[in-house]
């Protein structure tokens, strides 16, 4: 399906790996030009590889990599700043950022908990406080935060992601509140059990406190899942692509999971 992006710029965070490169994947696709991001120079090198080897409606859009971490401000002004010197304007951001640590709220540090704030809840305040400005200007922007099904459904050892995602949410629906007059739309989405690196460091982490072995564990993740399986990255990036096109004109202050049904609360 042709959703309309071609020329579109992108600004995928966190997208070396995992979720983040499976959207910076899927918006190339669609013809996008593509800013990805990450704090390691050859992560970069090597995702852009994989991203540029799939096919696309265009032949001329691009994929430009930038060195950041989300922890720094000032990483992130100048991520911004290098994607405007570039393209000259940003239609959509997805901001993705690594899981925090995982274990029992006894076992968490006073500095997990200041890192987990920084990376997944101020780094968003602080490039959506950059990129709006940006928006506003253009009179349109899409803005989809990538969250977890924790903000619906609580997970086990997992404080840090269940405390500072819901605070991702709440920031993520006044954006939508207060600048949907200006065409800017703001959506989360909330991926459930997938396969990436994140879901196996997951499963260790509850092999070390628990003496369970790998599969015992990873089946504790399976069997609530309707479908009977792990999601795949490119399924969580579909939707995500989805929402930052037009066929999405009307979806705003929403939160989405993709879970294979996961998550059972009706709401």
């Amino acid at each position: 399906m042709n959703l309309g992006l071609k020329n579109k710029v992108a600004l995928v965070l966190a997208s070396s790996k995992g979720l983040g490169l499976a959207c910076a994947k899927g918006f190339y696709e669609e013809g996008a030009n593509v800013v990805i991001c990450s704090r390691s120079e050859e992560n970069l090198k090597i995702a852009k590889e994989k991203i540029e080897a799939a096919d696309s409606i265009t032949s001329d859009n691009k994929v430009f990599p930038v060195v950041a971490d989300l922890i720094d401000e000032d990483k992130i002004e100048n991520l911004v700043e290098k994607t405007l010197k570039e393209f000259g304007k940003i239609d959509i951001l997805v901001h993705n950022a690594g899981g925090p640590p995982s274990g029992p709220i006894e076992k968490i540090t006073k500095e997990e908990w200041s890192n987990s704030i920084d990376l997944n809840l101020r780094s968003f305040i602080r490039i959506s406080e950059l990129i709006i400005p940006v928006m506003k200007k253009q009179k349109s922007g899409r803005i989809i935060a990538i969250t977890s099904v924790s903000v619906k459904q609580p997970l086990n050892n997992l404080v840090l992601s269940n405390t500072t995602r819901l605070g991702v949410v709440g920031f993520a629906k006044t954006l939508a509140n207060e600048y949907g007059q200006y065409n800017i739309l703001v959506n989360v989405v909330c991926p459930g059990p997938t396969l990436t690196d994140r879901m196996k460091e997951l499963i260790n982490t509850t092999v070390k406190y628990t003496g369970k072995t790998y599969e015992e564990v990873e089946k504790t993740w399976i069997n609530p899942i309707p479908l009977g399986r792990l999601g795949k990255p490119e399924e969580l990036a579909n939707l995500v692509v989805f929402l930052a096109s037009e066929r999405a004109s009307y979806i705003t202050g929403t939160l989405i999971q993709v879970d294979g049904g996961f998550v059972k609360g009706l709401f």
